[in-house]
């Protein structure tokens, strides 16, 4: 038993420098980490989760007292839990509105001149928000989508993006992301499938998917 409580003191104190180490090294990166900017934050990737991400950063914005737009693209057709929040905290008076402006997945409408005057009229409502001072944060939902299908151009969502304002956040989210938009980005994550109840044969559910 003796040497059993030496070991077990041996290994908590192995960790314990381990710890230390490591603790002085992230107050080392974080010292040197000295810039304030509004970033352009891209999420994409085949996997769920990346406009979830989305609004989980727009839900923090809030809380730390910014103002936040998005804008929907491709999606409108489904009424989703998202939507009905951000109306309720919109009518209660919190700083944020959401313009949901697509008309569904573009394999249903199956035409693309409409596809492309719907998306661009997004675009026209996400040019407002980039381009509003009072906003701090503007997430442009599935855009990717749309500058894949070349609805918006990939060049016309860059050049606007590197004309914004130096504190606006803007996040882009959809997979397929343009490789000019990865290239301005600040940040970029790829969400990666594992597994999908899809391919179990269980459908879209409340509350995790609309």
């Amino acid at each position: 038993m003796p040497e059993d409580i030496n070991d077990q003191q041996d290994i908590n104190e192995q960790h314990r420098r381990r710890m230390v180490r490591i603790n002085e090294i992230k107050d080392r990166q974080l010292a040197k980490a000295d810039k304030e900017k509004g970033l352009i934050i891209v999420h994409t990737g085949a996997g769920k989760g990346k406009s979830t991400a989305a609004f989980g950063m727009a839900m923090r914005a809030l809380g730390q007292g910014m103002k936040v737009g998005i804008v929907q693209f491709i999606k409108g057709a489904i009424p989703t839990g998202e939507g009905h929040l951000i109306a309720q905290l919109a009518e209660s008076g919190m700083p944020i509105q959401m313009h949901t402006l697509g008309e569904g997945f573009t394999w249903k409408t199956q035409d693309r001149q409409r596809d492309i005057a719907v998306a661009m009229k997004a675009w026209d409502k996400a040019v407002e928000l980039i381009r509003d001072p009072s906003i701090d944060l503007v997430v442009l939902d599935e855009i990717n989508i749309a500058t894949k299908y070349d609805y918006i151009p990939a060049t016309t969502v860059v050049d606007e993006l590197l004309d914004k304002r130096p504190m606006l956040h803007v996040v882009l989210t959809g997979r397929n992301a343009s490789d000019q938009v990865i290239e301005i980005a600040d940040l970029v994550s790829e969400m990666k499938v594992i597994k999908h109840p899809y391919a179990h044969g269980v459908s879209p559910q409340r509350g995790v998917e609309y």
